[in-house]
């Protein structure tokens, strides 16, 4: 019986191992970005401690050095939370492009794939047409050899 050999396997391999490495791209640039967004949330901890602070500050005797040094740090974690934002819609960017590489690799794979079971199925038919030929030619032989017989 013959053997089915896939022309473009190696294609099909290749954009097997670049959807692999898509996928891994993508889960890298999801932890980086999650990481970004914690090291932001953890800014808005430190300036609502900050802002604690202050209003604790208020309550008790006025110390102007202390309340001018707590509002600048409020003003500076602002500002860091600011850039840190911006770090984060910066990943946000670059974990939507690391997406769509992964889902154009994931496509390129799936049509490779349908290919294989198309170039499969005729292989499957040209089988059967050939076993069918022989059968043809088995009952013609057989048939004839009757006739000759009687």
């Amino acid at each position: 019986m013959a053997k089915f050999v896939y022309r473009m396997q190696n294609i099909l391999n290749l954009n097997q191992k670049l959807e692999d490495q898509a996928k891994i791209e993508y889960a890298t640039q999801q932890a980086v970005l999650n990481e970004e967004e914690e090291k932001e949330e953890r800014l808005r901890e430190r300036r609502a401690g900050y802002m604690d602070e202050a209003r604790r500050m208020r309550g008790e005797a006025l110390n102007v050095r202390d309340m001018i040094a707590n509002a600048r740090a409020i003003d500076i974690m602002g500002d860091m939370i600011e850039d840190q934002h911006k770090v984060v819609e910066k990943e946000e960017v670059r974990l939507e492009e690391k997406r769509s590489a992964l889902e154009l690799a994931i496509q390129d794979r799936k049509t490779q794939e349908k290919l294989k079971e198309n170039a499969f199925d005729e292989f499957k038919a040209e089988l059967a047409a050939e076993e069918m030929k022989e059968i043809d030619q088995l009952t013609s032989y057989t048939y004839g050899s009757k006739k000759q017989d009687k």
